[in-house]
């Protein structure tokens, strides 16, 4: 790991227990209790019905394989980007080799999972200015510097993104067929995919579609996990504070499992809704509770995976 990325977490860790103390670590603890056993399962049947509409989403791009693949892909994507401590790069790399083990070939796997990211930064965008424009509509209080910072720099980065993807794949295979011959195979059968999966404009849009109604479903589970903490947040404010949050969180593309960040963006955005800081501070400590209890047993399948191949195949 690197160094960087460990201070990162390290300096987010300190930032999460700062909001933590500030507000009352009784208090936060006391939020958190009142949801009980039950109101944590849940939140966790919650986020698993979420699963299956973003695995939705990346099986748009690729309808001739099996959903369930990509629904157990995009499992284990989220599970190791927000259990591990690794950026959400790593996730993403992880989920593609999930992939890869129920029997989808590397090159289509790695092109669905770019375009599917592609997809959902699109419905990102979409989404951050419809709770842009529900904060401003509802709240009185303006964005603080920092957080419109972070929503330019999302913004501007998904748009580089997009626009320069398709053509940095013919650069890199230009450079793997000059200096990295043995890997140009894979190279140019990865950019074919790509391609492929762009000649179908239909499903590009149904995958953005679906990944805009993942995005407004997170914001349920925030609005459901403040309702039962006890508090009341209308669904409309939800996704302001949601769409604010996932722009904050991907700014902080570095900082492993956005550490500190999701815990100051909830207890500095609940307050302008009526909201005392604890509450958001037990909403984001439910979901981390949430993200372990799901991930760490779905990345404990994926590891038994991975051996039994490796026992089953070790020259691969």
């Amino acid at each position: 790991m690197k160094l960087g990325v460990i201070l990162a977490g390290l300096a987010g860790l300190a930032v999460a227990l700062y909001f933590i103390v500030h507000a009352g670590f009784a208090s936060v603890v006391g939020a958190v209790a009142s949801v009980g056993w039950s109101g944590f399962a849940i939140l966790c049947l919650y986020s698993l019905a979420l699963f299956a509409v973003l695995g939705a989403g990346w099986f748009a791009l690729m309808p001739s394989q099996k959903f369930s693949r990509f629904v157990w892909g995009r499992i284990v994507r989220d599970a190791a980007g927000e259990v591990l401590p690794f950026s959400q790069i790593g996730g993403i790399l992880i989920g593609v080799r999930a992939l890869i083990l129920r029997g989808v070939e590397a090159p289509v796997a790695f092109a669905s999972c770019i375009v599917d990211v592609t997809t959902e930064m699109m419905a990102q965008i979409v989404f951050i200015l419809i709770g842009i424009a529900l904060f401003w509509a509802r709240s009185a209080s303006g964005l603080p510097a920092a957080t419109i910072s972070g929503i330019v720099f999302v913004l501007a980065g998904s748009l580089v993104f997009i626009v320069l993807q398709r053509r940095g794949l013919v650069l890199g295979e230009k450079l793997a067929e000059r200096f990295l011959p043995a890997v140009a195979r894979q190279t140019r059968a990865f950019r074919e995919a790509v391609q492929e999966i762009y000649e179908h404009p239909m499903r590009l849009a149904a995958s953005s579609a679906i990944h805009l109604a993942g995005w407004i479903l997170s914001a349920g589970g925030t609005w459901l996990a403040v309702r039962l903490i006890g508090g009341r947040l209308d669904i409309a404010d939800a996704i302001a504070v949601e769409s604010i949050l996932c722009a904050l969180r991907s700014a902080a593309v570095i900082v492993p499992g956005a550490l500190g960040v999701q815990e100051a963006g909830y207890a500095m955005l609940m307050p302008l809704f009526g909201l005392a800081p604890e509450v958001g501070l037990a909403v984001s400590l439910l979901k981390r509770a949430r993200e372990i209890a799901i991930g760490a047993p779905v990345l404990l399948m994926w590891q038994g995976l991975e051996g039994r191949r490796a026992f089953a195949a070790p020259d691969a």
